[in-house]
């Protein structure tokens, strides 16, 4: 099976091309592949299939196994690769996902895609649909207990379910093996949760740590800066952009609050080509 190892800031991902490849078993793949020591390593798997919705579609699997919806950095990558490899000359594309079709626009340079605008959609704040448990029509600076400890979180879905909470401290001190599996697995996130530790440096920058369900703390994750830059909004602490300082990177963030949609833009890289044998 020949493959692509690809980034966006960090996240990485092996992206195969199943308009040529066949995957039995993708799940079982993804924990295999995904292994650091034992496999080519990396945050997931991403297949990247033909659609009779949109010019492709994009199936993705977490390094634990786990499908997922929907990742802002692994589908800037996969506008990359069918642009890069020859699958489309549009600049301008859609890709079908769990969490709806997303519209890309490519920004090429010397014939390589160097950058990509994410049509990220509507942002979910109904908690139901979220999902978590919690009262009311929203989830804006909700308390939520973790490991005994009391934290203020804003829950929002951008195809995936996110907690955004607010610290105060330098981000890069934070002991996020410790706390991020406690939010993970909260029983109040019936889907488990994708959670976003975030310090407001000014109102147009921000930084943060991600905790993403099934793959662990990651260098960056797309639809969590997007939830991150929702959030930020809601309780009045930036502006509608905003640079949000990830790990791996950074990501320029817009909530076009009077089409509320966001926009996502950032880079996407190649690592390397491979074949997998087993």
């Amino acid at each position: 099976m020949k493959f692509t190892k690809m980034q966006g800031l960090g996240n990485d991902y092996v992206y195969v091309n199943c308009l040529k490849e066949k995957i039995e078993n993708p799940s079982e793949l993804a924990v295999r592949i995904s292994d650091r020591h034992f496999g080519v390593g990396s945050d997931g798997l991403i297949m990247i299939n033909p659609s009779d919705k949109a010019d492709f579609e994009m199936e993705m699997y977490n390094a634990d196994g786990s499908r997922g919806e929907m990742c802002g950095n692994g589908i800037r990558c996969v506008a990359k690769y069918v642009y890069d490899y020859g699958l489309t000359d549009k600049t301008s594309i859609s890709v079908e996902t769990l969490a709806g079709i997303k519209y890309l626009d490519l920004t090429v340079e010397d014939g390589k895609v160097s950058l990509v605008k994410v049509d990220m959609g509507r942002p979910e704040l109904e908690p139901s649909r979220i999902p978590v448990a919690a009262e009311g029509d929203r989830a804006v600076d909700e308390p939520i207990t973790v490991n005994g400890k009391e934290y203020r979180m804003t829950c929002i879905s951008m195809g995936n379910p996110h907690a955004v909470v607010y610290v105060d401290c330098d981000v890069k001190e934070l002991p996020l093996e410790e706390i991020g599996p406690g939010f993970e697995n909260h029983e109040r996130f019936p889907k488990r949760v994708n959670t976003e530790f975030v310090r407001v440096i000014d109102r147009k920058t921000v930084e943060m740590r991600v905790w993403e369900r099934g793959s662990g703390e990651t260098l960056a994750c797309g639809t969590g800066a997007c939830a991150v830059a929702v959030s930020s909004v809601l309780n009045g602490l930036t502006e509608d952009e905003v640079t949000v300082k990830l790990l791996g990177g950074d990501l320029r963030i817009q909530w076009d609050r009077e089409k509320d949609t966001v926009y996502m833009t950032g880079p996407a890289a190649v690592v390397f080509d491979g074949e997998w044998k087993e």
